[in-house]
């Protein structure tokens, strides 16, 4: 059980991973690839803290960090809109 459980979630990983370095033309697609990763690894976590029988706090504080994270890339994002009218990447000028 554990085994299909772990696999799933390493199937999730590598599929965010890939969505996140194959569609980098919007930020908000980004962000959301960014959001399936960190909850691949909340489920592997969790399969971690149940199998070894731990404590589940530790979950609660990697829920409340990748809280934040997405409040702060929504922010980002909502500025980026505001200054230059959309969200490509192309827009920007980094220099």
């Amino acid at each position: 059980m554990i085994e299909s459980s772990l696999l799933m979630v390493v199937i999730m990983f590598v599929s965010g991973c890939l969505s996140y370095t194959l569609k980098r033309k919007h930020l908000l697609s980004m962000l959301l690839s960014l959001e399936f990763i960190v909850l691949s690894l909340f489920f592997m976590l969790i399969i971690y803290l149940m199998n070894y029988k731990f404590e589940y706090f530790f979950s609660m504080i990697f829920l409340t960090f990748s809280v934040c994270e997405g409040a702060l890339g929504l922010s980002i994002l909502v500025s980026m809109i505001r200054i230059h009218g959309n969200d490509y990447f192309q827009s920007l000028n980094i220099l």
